[in-house]
């Protein structure tokens, strides 16, 4: 809660008492249990925004909103595998959804089931081919199984599709590091500088360059 300032939490708490009144008018309402949800995951009070979609779901199993952000905060509970049930729930009802898929992948990496993350990610690019997104994903999973090349190819397309993006520029910058290809790096950490990452907030990336 220490990163939410005061003003903000009793403007929350004001909304939530507000939302609270109105479901015990109308206390089937999907649409204002999903709101108090919300309202919950922004004071970060993470049991009842599960209480609320518990509630939602109950109600209607295939209720997307309450599936996709019910996975959410399971993650951030570090409920891994229950993130994973949702969001694989959601993924039968819309294989499209991006941000689920992603999640997917997300969950899978944080219980070490790197095999199948990566699996979700290729589906992803196959999906989102023109997302420079899913290509970064995609490398920051294999640079984790310290398969640079597959990373750097994945970060060359990232570029491709989003040129004007300095995060890739160091992303790759990182990796050609690890291949021990310093000048290339260094390149490429002069490529970000151009487009507005300050040369002193990569310092640590130049010294590695040496």
């Amino acid at each position: 809660m220490s990163e939410i300032n005061a003003q903000t939490v009793e403007q929350w708490r004001d909304s939530l008492s507000a939302i609270k009144s109105k479901i015990k008018s109308s206390p089937y309402s999907s649409d204002l249990h999903l709101r108090k949800a919300a309202i919950s995951i922004e004071l970060h009070e993470w049991d009842d925004a599960i209480e609320e979609y518990n509630y939602v779901l109950g109600r209607d199993s295939v209720n997307l909103a309450a599936l996709f952000y019910r996975a959410y905060v399971n993650n951030k509970m570090q409920r891994y595998e229950h993130s994973v049930n949702d969001y694989s729930r959601l993924l039968r009802l819309v294989p499209l959804n991006m941000e689920a898929r992603l999640g997917l992948a997300y969950s899978f990496i944080r219980l070490n089931r790197n095999g199948e993350a990566m699996a979700q990610l290729n589906i992803l690019v196959t999906q989102h081919p023109d997302s420079a997104s899913v290509y970064v994903a995609r490398a920051d999973l294999a640079k984790a199984m310290k398969q640079y090349d597959a990373a750097l190819l994945d970060m060359d397309e990232a570029i491709r599709l989003a040129p004007a993006d300095a995060n890739h520029y160091v992303a790759k910058a990182e990796l050609l590091i690890l291949n021990k290809k310093k000048k290339e790096a260094r390149k490429m950490l002069d490529k970000a500088t151009s487009l507005g990452i300050s040369r002193y907030a990569l310092r640590e990336w130049y010294e590695k360059c040496r």
